[in-house]
């Protein structure tokens, strides 16, 4: 995390809203995060979309640590391609160097992008955008979210191809690492996006059909806190615990 201070924020916006109108027209429709007019409701249809046109063999695609592996000089080269003021440039480049406090001690950042500031999420997005290039180039159906990524196919085979030529790409041309234990090929009762999983309609006529569902982990998260709250032991009363079940529902949902 880098956490900016006010100032910093608000120039961190500032460069936003100038960097965003330049950039936001070149991304893809299927990356849906972190952008104007998109959200991950959005991601999920596109998603079951696929799957119900029968493009049921998924890549989770998992890249390790992204936010801590982007390459800046990378990252620089592709705003060099547009910006044009060194100045501009220079200061990006401080705010992808500012460093961190570890145990008290100041480290230096050489490489990722501080998350916790309104720039991280568009710089990202700039640099994944060639991925997404990249996956439409050579036909595929996927869905991004910031640096979720998942890829629709129609048998296993192509999915293990477009894996290993994918992996490449974003290891040879984007200096980003996939996670090989994390990024798996699945059908679409095993594969989960945003909070929520995939299960089969059940209705007549509908063989091969799926519909949504809130994902079992999301389920068991909420029952935790649920649970901690209606606790018999802890020393609050009625009301305060309606109050934090109502604050809880309205943030889940």
């Amino acid at each position: 995390m880098g956490i900016p201070t006010v100032v910093d924020r608000l120039i961190q916006q500032a460069i936003h809203q100038v960097l965003s109108p330049l950039y936001d027209p070149e991304f893809s429709v299927f990356s849906y995060g972190f952008r104007p007019n998109r959200n991950a409701h959005q991601a999920l249809f596109q998603a079951l979309n696929y799957i119900n046109e029968g493009r049921q063999d998924i890549i989770g695609l998992d890249l390790k640590s992204f936010f801590d592996k982007v390459d800046h000089d990378k990252l620089m080269g592709l705003l060099r391609r547009k910006i044009q003021d060194k100045l501009f440039l220079r200061l990006i480049r401080r705010y992808l160097q500012c460093g961190m406090m570890e145990d008290g001690e100041f480290s230096p950042r050489s490489q990722g992008t501080p998350q916790g500031g309104p720039l991280s999420p568009l710089l990202s997005n700039i640099l994944l955008n060639k991925l997404d290039k990249e996956l439409a180039k050579r036909g595929h159906c996927f869905v991004r979210y910031a640096d979720d990524c998942s890829i629709f196919l129609k048998s296993k085979s192509a999915a293990e191809r477009a894996r290993a030529s994918i992996t490449r790409y974003l290891e040879g041309k984007l200096l980003l690492e996939v996670n090989e234990e994390k990024t798996s090929i699945c059908r679409p009762v095993n594969f989960t996006l945003l909070g929520h999983g995939f299960v089969p309609t059940y209705k007549k006529g509908e063989r091969g059909k799926y519909r949504l569902r809130i994902a079992k982990k999301s389920w068991d998260r909420l029952k935790e806190k649920i649970k901690a709250i209606t606790r018999k032991t802890l020393p609050i009363t009625v009301g305060e615990r309606i109050d934090e079940l109502n604050s809880l529902m309205i943030g889940w949902v």
